[in-house]
């Protein structure tokens, strides 16, 4: 596979879990656990890209690599174009942002999305999703749904149930769930950073829509490995908690 690097964006304020990369999970840190799914691909440089000191200082404790970066971004690919210019990496580099609050992102998932972007050069970025299993998830505002073409490019990611079933049948749901992890071409992710935000992005709370509202492509693959949940919450925190604590009792068993 084409060489690609992996920028995880971590800021430290939080509406529902200030300080959130700072937690801990199981004996390390929310960003090291985060850090560690990034190491499990085969990324050539994994960087976290944060705007607080703490952040920083503590990826340095376990070793990792990471930049400051300006307080005024307002989204995690902002903060993403800000490393990646000043790395000064190729624009044809493909990078892969790995949002802060992902523990359970299989470093296999990883590799996926950065090779369908190597393989579809006519898109702008690539992520990933996966069947929906339950109506729950559908009907979700929380949980973005995305519908494709038959080549894989997305149509459109919504909130809402999408594609809408007029006639359900019983016990039947239909749908695909956006997986937020993405890779980009270090010249695409400059280009769309200088995008005004768009009307449909604006609406759903979604900025990828600025990408697809723009005339831009966004190719999706299948997760041949299903993430876990990320952390939003003070349940998901204890979920993590939970599956990390059974995780580390299991290495010590075995």
């Amino acid at each position: 596979m084409l060489p690609f690097d992996v920028v995880i964006p971590a800021r430290y304020g939080s509406t529902r879990l200030p300080g959130k990369p700072l937690l801990d999970i199981a004996g390390k840190t929310l960003i090291q656990r985060v850090y560690d799914c990034a190491r499990a691909s085969h990324a050539s440089q994994v960087v976290v890209a944060t705007d607080d000191r703490r952040i920083l200082e503590a990826v340095a404790k376990f070793g990792g690599e990471a930049q400051m970066t300006s307080l005024e971004h307002t989204s995690g690919t902002d903060r993403i174009a800000e490393v990646v210019h000043r790395l000064r990496l190729d624009a044809n580099r493909i990078v892969v942002n790995l949002q802060g609050d992902e523990p359970l992102m299989p470093g296999a998932l990883v590799d996926q999305v950065a090779t369908t972007l190597a393989q579809n050069p006519d898109a702008m970025a690539a992520t990933a999703c996966y069947p929906i299993q339950h109506a729950v998830e559908l009907n979700d505002p929380n949980v973005v749904k995305v519908v494709m073409d038959e080549r894989g490019y997305a149509l459109y990611f919504s909130r809402a149930p999408v594609p809408y079933p007029r006639f359900p049948e019983p016990d039947t749901v239909s749908g695909y769930r956006h997986i937020g992890v993405y890779a980009y071409r270090v010249s695409d992710i400059l280009a769309f950073t200088r995008l005004p935000p768009s009307a449909l992005e604006l609406t759903e709370g979604l900025e990828q829509l600025r990408m697809l509202q723009t005339g831009n492509r966004i190719v999706v693959c299948v997760a041949e490995n299903i993430p876990g949940e990320g952390v939003d919450t003070v349940e998901d925190l204890e979920r993590a908690r939970r599956q990390f604590a059974r995780n580390v009792v299991g290495e010590r068993n075995g």
